[in-house]
């Protein structure tokens, strides 16, 4: 079956560029994004895997780690990040997953169960839908999916978006509306009644319909 938002991460033990790792493990207590793509020296993935070690210090703020994955053994990676920093100015500085025997591709649905166990002789048309992000809670559960083609680069902007989103929804009995940045007025949940609403906020609410109600952003 495939994946769907609130399923359980699945789990798996594979090579990284920075060693070994069982993936629940280090993911840890916090929070994980991880990122694919479908060949090692594509054009698009140099730019992305570069842009997001420079923005890794603003997961970092948010206990969030970062991990990339390529249908490529680690050995190509190490060769990869060489020409990665001289493109984007930044080296990868996260673990890259070497999923040269698509492993971990197939485990994310990314590829078919009868797409071969190596990744010698594919191409990235080949691993073309090996282009997704997926956001890990604490609780191993999947929060969010995305998958691009190839010839688009990902936003990753909008996923440290969605992850302050995330992370405040989680904490607070909130939803946030389109576009909303950090600071921007939220909507209380429809679960909450509005009985349960004037206790949390004394001062009332906004918004253009009664059942869009607006507050204040809870950490601003």
């Amino acid at each position: 079956m495939s994946l769907k938002i609130g399923d359980t991460s699945p789990d798996f033990e594979i090579d990284t560029t920075e060693g070994r790792i069982k993936f629940h493990d280090w993911v840890g207590d916090g929070w994980a994004v991880i990122f694919s793509h479908p060949k090692d020296f594509t054009p698009v993935c140099t730019t992305e895997l570069g842009y997001m070690a420079g923005l890794k210090p603003e997961f970092e703020k948010r206990n969030c780690k970062v991990i990339g994955l390529s249908i490529d053994p680690v050995d190509n990676h190490m060769k990869w990040a060489k020409d990665i920093e001289a493109a984007t100015g930044h080296a990868p500085n996260y673990p890259l997953i070497g999923d040269s025997e698509l492993k971990v591709a197939k485990l994310f649905g990314m590829l078919p169960a009868d797409a071969g166990n190596s990744s010698e002789g594919r191409t990235p048309v080949d691993n073309a839908t090996v282009r997704s992000v997926f956001m890990i809670g604490p609780d191993k559960g999947i929060k969010l999916m995305l998958t691009y083609p190839m010839s688009t680069g990902r936003n990753f902007d909008e996923i440290l978006r969605v992850l302050d989103s995330m992370q405040l929804t989680a904490e607070h009995q909130v939803a946030t509306p389109v576009n909303w940045q950090r600071g921007d007025d939220v909507i209380i949940a429809p679960a909450v009644s509005n009985e349960e609403a004037e206790k949390k906020y004394p001062d009332g609410w906004g918004g253009p319909l009664p059942y869009i109600r607006t507050v204040p952003d809870p950490k601003r």
